[in-house]
């Protein structure tokens, strides 16, 4: 293992892991954000009382969960793309070729697995907190919108981080994925280092150190956030 190819600079590759692990980085909490914005909605759906809204999230869901992450990032990488070209076409008349920005395929890919994911996590937290509660909101008199953001959210949120916390790691790993498609993360600036110095062992070991270091930080974070959440909370 040779240590001087993480050099920075010119003389070794320190400087292109270390951008490639912020485009990582970058990719996760874009991916994590959208995730928690489509679970809220496909959890709000399948706690509806409209039969229609409850089939579609349930349809998705099930898709999502059960085909491969990868082929996930194909159908979009190239049905995006076809798709673009066509509605380019038919609308504008440009028949030159049109495609999605890496970046934003790989967030759209990532984000609606971990928005299938999140959505349950999210359903089982909503349907933890007591009813009790939100009757004595009632009681007190407390518009739904009160209701929503004081009562609801708040305990919502802090059963759910547990299982969130799971899926931005998840989703943190997940992102080695979208390399199949050229953009540079850890894993595809880990296979051009391999490629160029022919050490494949020395730049995949610094790729899982990287990845280790940022689930391991991450953990940290959301094992702080789960004891300010749980505040006051008198444990059994």
């Amino acid at each position: 293992m040779d240590l001087t190819l993480l050099a920075w600079g010119d003389a070794g590759w320190g400087d292109q892991m270390a951008l490639g692990a912020l485009v990582t980085l970058a990719v996760a909490i874009c991916a994590y954000a959208l995730g928690i914005v489509v679970g809220a909605g496909l959890a709000a759906m399948k706690l509806s009382g409209l039969p229609p809204l409850r089939w579609i999230a349930q349809a998705y869901t099930t898709v999502i969960r059960g085909i491969p992450e990868l082929l996930v990032i194909y159908l979009v990488f190239f049905g995006g793309g076809a798709a673009l070209r066509a509605i380019a076409s038919g609308m504008f008349g440009y028949e030159g070729y049109v495609d999605l920005p890496i970046f934003l395929t790989g967030t759209i890919c990532i984000g609606a697995s971990a928005g299938a994911y999140s959505a349950e996590v999210i359903r089982g937290a909503v349907l933890v907190v007591p009813k009790g509660q939100i009757e004595a909101a009632i009681a007190v008199g407390m518009t739904r919108r009160q209701r929503f953001w004081r009562v609801l959210v708040p305990q919502v949120a802090r059963y759910a981080l547990p299982g969130l916390g799971n899926i931005w790691q998840f989703t943190l790993k997940d992102t080695s994925l979208i390399s199949v498609i050229g953009l540079v993360e850890i894993m595809r600036q880990a296979a051009i280092a391999a490629g160029s110095t022919k050490e494949p062992f020395t730049f995949y070991v610094v790729a899982a150190l990287l990845y280790l270091g940022l689930t391991s930080l991450s953990n940290r974070g959301f094992l702080r956030a789960e004891s300010w959440a749980n505040r006051g909370v008198r444990r059994a």
